[in-house]
């Protein structure tokens, strides 16, 4: 008889659960959304407790749909949103809405967090203090909520609450803790010495384990509304970053994955552990054992394809709007775009830097713009190829994942502007089955991680870059590179007029 794990994908905008065979197929899934609350500008915030019921009601439609027994599903595990604060109480009562990875309050804080740090903040949690992180926003509720802190007994990431709600115990992961800019990385503990500077107590921070580890089982009362075995075992799970790279099989040393949705992610697994990349990229550790991952971010790529289509050809289909596009050179007839339409990640951590179109002429048509827009998102992704390849890695092959994935013009334009070949997975299930992947392997299916993958993962189709099309695209990319440099003071002056 068929036997299951759950991988369960918390996002920012719903919840995703999968239902995966010993194939690797999978056989069922199901989502539940929930609201996002923005209370005043640059605040993003979600109830906790949305999270629970999202996961509750999405995990009852999965085996209700499937019609499995209850005693068929060997583990779960999870993958969350990174960076989210939720505050608990000492009786795990939840003290205020969660603040969100994408919450853009905490400038003071980061800049708090430098001058009181320095360099010892990329010794120690190897990344820069930006909005996203979770321990700008505990000092932001130090500073604005103190009496609701003086209360919290830890705080949790979104993911580590819901997975204690159906447990009711209590841990955090490496993959997840690594994004709190709380976590000495390589010692893979909570470091005293960040805590201590901003008057924070350790035991804020939850009991660390291993992403395959198991974390409790489902208590009697979430296993009556789920319609699961209670106490079906339930596994540490990851960072929605780590999950993805695990669901794409970037589980050894020269292995990279390319991630095309709102924002854009290159990802390459990482086994040096003392490797500096001097904050250059994120590095955080993998849901592997002692693994890392270098990772680079374009805050706007798939949105900066969408924000074109809504704002210039509104009503278009996403496929017409491309195919458009084939019938242009690389190059876009001498057309630029740089994708800043809200900012900038990797390698320009700038919240001010705007977008571009330059090289405008009569001769340009809407083809010309979308595929200057395509190949503005790749090359800002290329940005992050250099700085893999500035610390000696090999990048031969990237998988690609995400929307970008799902076109043949732009699969192909990877392979050519990342010099690379580019690799489409036959089924492309994301951080849901990364997740999938860390319950069969914390049940015991497999030996390895990597095991897992060679039997969960298959390439359908490999694109191979064309030599003509790579020296155009090294000669715009150099151009490419100026454009930030030389709009960045204008960038500046504009603001005032925003």
């Amino acid at each position: 008889m068929e036997r299951y794990v759950i991988g369960v994908d918390l996002g920012t905008s719903a919840v995703k659960t999968v239902l995966v065979t010993r194939e690797g197929k999978v056989a069922f899934e199901a989502s539940e959304s929930y609201p996002l609350h923005q209370p005043k500008p640059g605040y993003s915030e979600q109830d906790p407790e949305d999270w629970v019921e999202g996961t509750v009601a999405s995990l009852r439609k999965l085996v209700a749909e499937a019609g499995i027994q209850t005693d068929r599903v060997d583990g779960i595990s999870f993958s969350g949103q990174m960076h989210g604060l939720v505050l608990t109480d000492a009786m795990g009562q939840v003290l205020r809405r969660a603040i969100l990875w994408n919450d853009t309050r905490t400038t003071e804080q980061c800049r708090r967090i430098e001058a009181t740090l320095g360099p010892k903040l990329l010794d120690i949690a190897r990344n820069r203090a930006l909005e996203g992180f979770t321990l700008p926003k505990l000092l932001w509720v130090q500073e604005h909520e103190p009496e609701l802190l003086k209360q919290a007994a830890h705080f949790m990431l979104p993911k580590d609450y819901v997975r204690y709600r159906l447990t009711g115990e209590l841990a955090s992961e490496y993959s997840d803790a690594a994004g709190t800019l709380l976590l000495d990385v390589t010692g893979k503990n909570w470091s005293e010495e960040i805590a201590a500077a901003f008057d924070l107590p350790l035991s804020l921070c939850p009991p660390l384990v291993e992403s395959f580890d198991q974390t409790g089982g489902l208590l009697p009362e979430m296993a009556a509304r789920t319609g699961l075995a209670e106490g079906t075992p339930i596994y540490a799970g990851g960072a929605d970053n780590a999950c993805g790279a695990i669901g794409a099989g970037i589980l050894s040393e020269g292995q990279t994955m390319c991630s095309i949705g709102t924002s854009g992610v290159v990802l390459s697994y990482e086994e040096r552990k003392n490797l500096d990349i001097e904050g250059r990229a994120h590095f955080f550790n993998h849901g592997e054992k002692d693994a890392y991952y270098i990772m680079g971010v374009t805050l706007a790529a798939g949105y900066s394809l969408t924000w074109f289509r809504e704002t210039f050809a509104s009503g278009q289909p996403f496929e017409e709007l491309l195919a458009q596009a084939e019938g242009v050179r690389p190059g876009s007839g001498g057309l630029l775009f740089t994708p800043y339409i809200v900012g900038e990640r990797t390698p320009h951590p700038d919240s001010q830097i705007r977008g571009s179109f330059i090289g405008m002429d009569a001769s340009h048509k809407l083809p010309h713009f979308t595929r200057a827009v395509l190949e503005g998102i790749t090359f800002s992704l290329r940005e992050s190829i250099d700085i893999l390849w500035s610390t000696g890695k090999e990048v031969t092959e990237v998988v690609s994942i995400g929307g970008g994935a799902r076109s043949e013009l732009w699969l192909q334009m990877q392979a050519d502007v990342f010099n690379a070949t580019v690799i489409k997975l036959e089924s492309e299930q994301g951080p849901a089955l990364g997740a999938a992947m860390l319950a069969a392997y914390g049940c015991g299916w497999f030996d390895s991680l990597q095991s897992c993958a060679q039997v969960f993962i298959r390439p359908a189709k490999r694109y191979i870059p064309s030599e003509e099309a790579v020296r155009q695209y090294e000669g715009l990319f150099s151009l490419y590179r100026e454009v930030y440099h030389a709009t960045r003071s204008l960038n500046d002056q504009l603001s005032e007029y925003r």
